[in-house]
């Protein structure tokens, strides 16, 4: 579909099946080279990043364990400046090699609470990989290990990501028009 409709709003297709997973198999090699020998523990932050999530473990060759974490800092298509926790890890990351697994990376702040907060638990390193990076929107300064795409600030919904809870089901990523 070129075009979709969630809720009241209008999008366009920004980003297809083919692309997204071209993107995902470079970030899923670069992980495999980067932590081989290391057995990292991937921290999925629900609920974005359940797909980009599920389509990178696929291609993960290397041993590792999986867990997930759920934050929030959207209501409706506005981004909020606080980020709740709505349920935490409950695995032990003291010493382990921990990749965080995001769906869009846009003003930082999600990830600058989650990693000031990861980082009481003293992992031996926390590694980010990110669907989507915003970088004109960033407001803090990230390391951001993986990145699958570069986008404009446009909001965008599809592949896990949402308009005020709808659209994550789509398999591609749509921009709002």
């Amino acid at each position: 579909m070129s075009t979709i409709k969630v809720k009241d709003k209008e999008f366009r297709l920004f980003l297809d099946k083919d692309q997204i997973q071209e993107a995902i198999s470079r970030v899923a090699g670069q992980i495999n080279h980067d932590l081989d020998g290391k057995d990292p523990l991937f921290l999925s932050v629900l609920n974005g990043s359940f797909m980009f999530a599920a389509d990178l473990m696929k291609q993960i060759t290397i041993p590792c364990n999986i867990s997930f974490i759920k934050l929030a800092s959207y209501q409706g298509m506005e981004r909020g400046d606080k980020v709740r926790e709505v349920f935490g890890l409950s695995e032990r990351i003291d010493n382990r090699t921990i990749v965080i697994v995001e769906d869009i990376v846009d003003s930082g702040n999600t990830m600058q609470q989650l990693l000031e907060s990861l980082h009481t638990r003293n992992p031996k390193e926390v590694r980010i990989a990110t669907f989507l990076h915003k970088p004109d929107a960033l407001r803090c300064e990230l390391k951001l290990d993986y990145i699958a795409f570069k986008v404009p600030n446009d909001f965008v919904v599809g592949y896990g990501m949402d308009y005020d809870g709808f659209g994550r089901n789509f398999g591609e990523v749509y921009t709002a028009i």
